[in-house]
């Protein structure tokens, strides 16, 4: 199993204006520019490889997803039904090509991998990671004073030379935020996003015949 890093979160920006830790719920009408920009890293680590490397080349492709994620702005959700996004702040990348990053680099660092990629490196790769983006918002308490933030992915396991899909599994990660305010919220997301892809990774390296066992 992959050891996660703790603190992942980086601004790809100098920060224009100072949040100040305001809420994220009393916000959410506010539009000002510019957008702070934050960045979510892969988990990272030195895994034990049992059996040596595996000599397959695997592509990750970008996660299909609802037109409400498919932006890079936070969202949020006061209720089931309605999607808002927090004002002054974004994140480096849309949210799926976000994910496919994620996903990739939470792959390489387990240096388990002969080649991963975008693309392949031929005219096919052995495997395609074909991902369905379901969840990823932080969503408020009903009482407004609490948020937690959850992402749900379905990813599936292809083989390229036949289109079979050889494994397939639906990722769950949820963390509570320690507040309302926007830091806090982002914080959340960087746990939440570290502890499902550890799983992920994981589960791609074993579905393809080695396990992860940490350093």
């Amino acid at each position: 199993m992959i050891r996660a890093a703790t603190h992942k979160i980086i601004a790809t920006l100098t920060l224009l204006s100072v949040l100040g830790g305001c809420s994220a719920l009393g916000a959410l009408g506010d539009v000002t520019t510019p957008l702070s920009v934050y960045d979510l890293r892969a988990p990272s680590g030195a895994p034990v490889i049992q059996g040596g490397q595996l000599a397959q080349d695997v592509v990750v492709e970008i996660p299909t997803t609802s037109g409400v994620l498919n932006t890079d702005r936070i969202m949020i959700r006061p209720d089931t039904l309605q999607a808002q996004y927090l004002p002054d702040v974004r994140w480096g990348d849309e949210v799926p090509v976000m994910m496919q990053t994620l996903m990739l680099r939470s792959l390489e660092n387990t240096n388990g991998l002969r080649y991963v990629g975008r693309r392949p490196l031929a005219g096919s790769g052995d495997y395609a990671i074909v991902t369905e983006l379901v969840d990823f918002q932080a969503e408020l308490t009903p009482d407004g004073t609490g948020a937690t933030v959850s992402i749900r992915m379905t990813s599936r396991l292809v083989r390229e030379r036949d289109a079979s899909i050889v494994a397939s599994r639906t990722f769950r990660s949820q963390q509570a935020a320690a507040s309302t305010d926007t830091s806090a919220i982002v914080v959340a997301f960087d746990r939440a996003s570290d502890a499902l892809l550890v799983d992920f990774a994981d589960w791609t390296i074993t579905a393809l015949g080695r396990r992860l066992t940490p350093a």
